[in-house]
């Protein structure tokens, strides 16, 4: 097995990973996907099913950045082919389905930095303003354009995508996003909420690094049991 063929196949593995731990955090449910940057041109896409029955072993495709999808891609993996295009450091990206994250943005509503996990996202994700599914390059480049350099941004009533340089951060990111979304929504539904300070900006900065092993606990959490960690 030559290095190049090495390479490809622990990619693949890798996204199997994300695709299973996604599932089994309840981020996605029948819909969703993720993705690996492979080079400049290529990333590769879980398989086009839902993520939790992706079995070990089973390959997902090579989707150009630019260009038509291949067949049997999902349409919404135009938000990648976005994303990736105009964000040269992202090596990873998660279409995710999160409860939390989708009752909030029915209020047009991000959450807010009230804790550690969503210092990530401070002042907040930003909001795509619409629930059409991205099923062309206009909504995919809207999606993606509103995104900027933000690590999630929030479609409402559709759930969200975040991105990071690695798949694993992708993956951390998502996690931490709907922790954030699960805090603001017990924080509207307490009698207490207009005591909550949200953290300061250098509050924001020391709790929004990812030294010490944050993105690497939170895979390795995620990850646990699956058959091909």
């Amino acid at each position: 097995m030559t290095d190049v063929t090495c390479a490809r196949a622990e990619i693949q593995r890798r996204v199997r990973l994300a695709a299973r731990a996604l599932a089994g955090a309840g981020l996605v449910h029948a819909y969703g996907h993720c993705s690996a940057r492979l080079d400049a041109g290529r990333f590769l896409v879980c398989a086009a099913k839902p993520m939790g029955i992706i079995a070990p072993g089973e390959s997902g495709v090579v989707v150009p950045v630019s260009g038509p999808l291949p067949e049997g891609v999902l349409g919404e993996v135009r938000i990648h082919q976005q994303i990736y295009a105009r964000r040269s450091e992202v090596g990873g990206v998660c279409r995710i389905m999160p409860p939390a994250i989708m009752a909030l943005s029915l209020l047009r509503r991000t959450p807010r930095p009230w804790h550690g996990n969503a210092a990530f996202f401070a002042p907040s994700p930003p909001l795509w303003d619409s629930p059409l599914l991205a099923r062309d390059d206009t909504i995919a480049g809207g999606i993606a354009e509103t995104l900027g350099n933000a690590k999630a941004v929030v479609m409402r009533g559709n759930g969200a995508v975040t991105a990071g340089d690695s798949l694993e951060a992708a993956v951390t990111w998502a996690w931490f996003l709907e922790d954030a979304a699960r805090i603001e929504s017990f924080l509207i539904g307490s009698d207490c909420a207009g005591d909550a300070v949200p953290l300061s900006p250098e509050e924001v900065e020391a709790r929004s690094g990812t030294g010490g092993g944050v993105v690497e606990r939170m895979w390795a959490y995620l990850t646990h049991g699956d058959p091909e960690a």
